[in-house]
């Protein structure tokens, strides 16, 4: 699956993307923040990525750059039986409004492949994510959770997120554009 956005296309990882991968994560301010992704990270980590096979219903992406390459990471997942989103931008790329690009592009996919509710959070040292979450309309949902960060290798407090999804109807959709 791909997804054009204003600046950006997210499409899905390939081996040969390992490199760009690897230099885009490869930093413990990046990995720190992410649940599954270890420290330090290698190649074999971006190589093992990139071969995750994709579900259909919870897709995962290469956040691509015209004229730079990839520059990032957003998909979806399950926590505890609910659709989360997630994503991380490389570290020269933050404070343009990259990663709150691709993670609306996502909350404009989920509709689509059938979610009515999405759930995310940050670890609560990293209250620029939790921005980004609110830009998108996700509401904080006042919880607080210990999760683990292989990154880090050791839980952490997270501060979740959520947004119920109005149901996409297309013959309405159409009808109103009519």
């Amino acid at each position: 699956m791909f997804h054009k956005t204003q600046r950006l296309l997210l499409r899905p990882a390939w081996i040969e993307d390992a490199p760009a991968i690897l230099a885009g994560i490869g930093e413990e301010a990046i990995v720190r923040n992410l649940a599954h992704a270890p420290w330090p990270y290698k190649l074999a980590d971006a190589q093992d990525f990139a071969r995750r096979p994709q579900d259909a219903c919870v897709p995962h992406f290469l956040v691509h750059l015209p004229g730079e390459g990839v520059i990032g990471s957003a998909g979806f997942g399950s926590s505890d039986g609910e659709t989360e989103i997630g994503y991380w931008i490389a570290r020269r790329f933050w404070g343009r409004g990259f990663a709150t690009e691709a993670a609306r592009a996502l909350v404009s996919l989920a509709p689509l492949l059938g979610h009515s509710r999405l759930v995310a959070g940050h670890f609560a040292d990293n209250p620029a994510s939790g921005k980004v979450l609110r830009k998108i309309g996700f509401r904080p949902t006042g919880r607080r959770s210990q999760r683990y960060s292989a990154g880090r290798g050791e839980a952490a407090t997270l501060v979740e997120f959520e947004m119920p999804l109005v149901e996409h109807r297309p013959t309405e959709d159409l009808k109103q554009a009519a």
